[in-house]
């Protein structure tokens, strides 16, 4: 969406409440004058644009701070935003429309756990306001999101903390100290797998329905298709359900897997990517994929992603039986493999090539906590480990394999110029088309 070149908050909320809150009206921080930065003294004023559990929670692990103060909620859904103001009643305030919530003074930084198609938009806006930002994963669902969040953020020196936050745990430090020790060996390939079964019924088929008093469903929707109101997607209760706005489990749950990988191997974009897959057994009232396979290629190196809504085998993640969601990591070095989970990590050597390697000393120094380090840098103004600039790469090579599935074919990436090379088509569909009135912000193109 554009942003006006003029204007006042005086006049956002003339025009927001007149038009019911319909009209993409932004007014950028350049126009209202610059937003302070909190000095080492001062609380951190946190906002939350998306009050559903993931919200609730990075919002709690926030508050619990004595240097924060929530003054700031916004939903379109009333109910759920009303019941959050009241936890933070004596410093927060309720906007129904996060355009109004980022013009006000008394917030530094923004978490957003909107569902995946608003991440984009916020997050650029958030940037443009002079707040910084905590983001839920998946950062964007498109290629063009993804590019367009870097440079915004870039741009306008936006503090940014990607919501990954197993990133933050002692074992994949562990892993990561591992691999970069050299112990393995060449590694030609990476293997990652999510397994889990909702089959065949998914997440059921409840009836149609009108939103709830007090639901804003256009604005929930906002620069995306129109689309009936579904009471399960729009609540959060089965978000990884619907391909428009949620992608699948790939996207949904990708960014914290191949995490690892390209943490430890310091992996740039991948140059070719082909994903297959469908809805090959849940009978629900989603659209999204039960199985996907994707294959990167890489400098001197592929790695994959298998995911399976419908069986829950995990290989030598299986632990105790029964149906339950597993995951893990392989990497395949010519001495050995390391096989990881979020909580543990095991080698096996080929033989007795690594009869005399020595466990890494620690050298990546504990989190504070994923919350704890974006409030730190706020203050000092240094990127979290998990910013845009770091992301931006495992959240391209995730939106790749999205739009390779959904076009069936494999698509070429230029790592250097950032773009699809030898298919229009692809490279035009990398960019999403924003429903009227809503724009795509090409500006960061």
């Amino acid at each position: 969406m554009d942003a006006p070149s003029r204007g006042s908050r005086r006049e956002f909320v003339k025009k927001t409440a007149t038009a019911g809150l319909a009209v993409p009206y932004f007014v950028p921080v350049t126009v209202l004058g610059a937003v302070g930065k909190p000095g080492a003294n001062d609380r951190i004023q946190v906002g939350l644009i998306g009050a559903g559990g993931m919200g609730r929670s990075n919002l709690r692990n926030c508050a619990k701070y004595p240097d924060v103060a929530v003054t700031g909620i916004c939903d379109v859904w009333k109910a759920r935003r009303d019941q959050t103001v009241a936890k933070y009643k004596d410093t927060a305030k309720g906007y129904i429309d996060y355009r109004e919530m980022l013009q006000q003074k008394d917030i530094d930084g923004v978490i957003i756990a909107t569902p995946p198609h608003w991440h984009a938009m916020q997050t650029i806006h958030a940037a443009e306001s002079g707040k910084d930002v905590y983001v839920q994963k998946p950062m964007t669902l498109h290629v063009g999101e993804g590019l367009a969040v870097r440079r915004a953020v870039e741009k306008h020196n936006c503090i940014t903390q990607v919501g990954t936050q197993v990133h933050a745990r002692e074992n994949y430090r562990r892993v990561v100290e591992l691999v970069r020790s050299g112990n393995l060996g060449k590694i030609s390939v990476v293997r990652n797998f999510l397994a889990l079964n909702q089959g065949p019924d998914g997440i059921g088929n409840p009836p149609k329905t009108a939103p709830p008093k007090g639901f804003d469903w256009n604005l929930w929707i906002g620069p995306y298709p129109m689309r009936p109101f579904n009471s399960l997607i729009a609540q959060n209760g089965g978000y990884r359900c619907s391909f428009v706005e949620f992608g699948s489990w790939t996207p949904g749950m990708a960014p914290h897997i191949i995490d690892l990988p390209y943490w430890a191997l310091k992996l740039g974009h991948p140059t070719n990517v082909s994903c297959s897959g469908g809805r090959y057994t849940v009978r629900d009232i989603g659209d999204a994929p039960d199985t996907q396979e994707v294959l990167w290629q890489y400098p001197g190196m592929t790695m994959t992603w298998m995911m399976s809504i419908v069986n829950s085998y995990g290989f030598d993640f299986q632990g105790a039986p029964g149906i339950r969601r597993r995951l893990g990591v392989y990497s395949h070095g010519v001495n050995g493999t390391l096989y990881s989970s979020y909580g543990s990590h095991t080698v096996v050597s080929e033989g007795d090539r690594m009869k005399d390697a020595k466990t890494p000393e620690k050298s990546i120094p504990p989190s504070p906590g994923h919350e704890r380090q974006w409030l730190d840098c706020m203050r000092t103004r240094k990127q979290p480990d998990c910013n845009v600039a770091y992301h931006y790469k495992i959240d391209v090579a995730i939106s790749l394999a999205m739009l390779s599935y959904r076009l069936g074919r494999s698509i070429r990436f230029d790592p250097v110029a950032e773009k699809i090379v030898g298919d229009d088509e692809a490279a035009r569909l990398a960019v999403p088309e924003y429903r009227h009135p809503w724009k795509f912000p090409k500006q960061y193109l």
